[in-house]
């Protein structure tokens, strides 16, 4: 067929059926839109997608029996649709080669802050009442991954990632020295230096609650990280400077050579009738404790 004949039929064809013509790009365009929106809803939003991938049945598994079992996979594996597509092209190419992607293990870590940065912004008890994670993660910066376990899908503390910047914070103290940073550290609740007198009284169960000094903090006394045992100068040089000059103090302080602590005991210090009869006895003949003041 000549072609000025073909294009006058094609032409001919076009305007005899106009109509459905139209109609029939129409309905093909109506069909592409809803398989384009199935299609990025099933990549964007559906777990279903990403286990398609058979590297990725393990990590589907380990989701499942997660905390974070009811968000879907692309809450923190987030891509593009010019990274799927840049991603899949590449598949085709090079096979298992593929280019570098960064949705597995550098997004969802910037994924954190999406959820639990506005929780904190409403007032979450988990983090908001946290001095740990206020210093460390809005004061200092540090990325979520410095801190947790990157195994798949359990975000566990890492206790050892504490040493790797704390590397002066070393645990003094018998029986201590096993012990881990968040054994007294808190993340959780309103504690002043992260730490309250509460977590101390979870292994110290015998200690007076109330009394002499009960309304100081365990650590302005004790310090893990230096001194664990404080020292007669530690008492005259934070507190107690003016009780030194008072009553027989001096007298036992320079010529007897004592120190706070051989007559105060700690958690009790006050030297009453009854500690005086063990005590006082040792050095000289019993006095009464009253006296010992003026």
């Amino acid at each position: 067929m000549p072609k000025k004949s073909l294009s006058s039929f094609c032409l001919s064809f076009i305007e005899e059926n106009q109509k459905a013509i139209v109609t029939l790009l129409l309905l093909l365009s109506i069909i592409g839109g809803i398989v384009g929106y199935r299609y990025y809803k099933h990549t964007q939003e559906d777990p279903e997608f990403c286990v398609s991938c058979h590297l990725m049945q393990e990590a589907f598994k380990t989701w499942q029996m997660s905390k974070h079992r009811d968000f879907q996979c692309q809450t923190c594996h987030g891509m593009s649709l010019l990274e799927q597509n840049k991603l899949l092209v590449s598949f085709v190419i090079k096979g298992t080669k593929t280019i570098k992607q960064e949705h597995g293990r550098v997004k969802p870590w910037d994924a954190c802050k999406g959820c639990h940065g506005s929780a904190i912004a409403q007032g979450s008890i988990t983090l908001s009442n946290s001095y740990g994670h206020a210093r460390h993660v809005f004061m200092l910066n540090i990325n979520c991954s410095k801190c947790h376990t990157g195994n798949p899908h359990t975000f566990t503390p890492n206790e050892q990632a504490c040493s790797e910047c704390h590397k002066d914070k070393l645990i003094h103290g018998m029986g201590m020295e096993g012990l881990s940073c968040l054994k007294c550290h808190s993340y959780g609740e309103r504690a002043p230096k992260m730490i309250s007198n509460e977590r101390c009284l979870r292994c110290h169960k015998d200690l007076r609650l109330k009394g002499t000094m009960s309304s100081l903090k365990c650590f302005d006394c004790h310090h893990p990280h230096g001194e664990i045992k404080p020292s007669s100068q530690d008492c005259l040089k934070n507190c107690h400077g003016n009780e030194a000059r008072v009553g027989q103090h001096s007298l036992h302080m320079t010529k007897a050579k004592l120190e706070c602590l051989n007559c105060h005991k700690a958690h009790t210090w006050v030297v009453g009738k009854a500690e005086a009869r063990n005590l006082c006895n040792r050095c000289h003949a019993l006095k009464d404790p009253a006296t010992f003041i003026y």
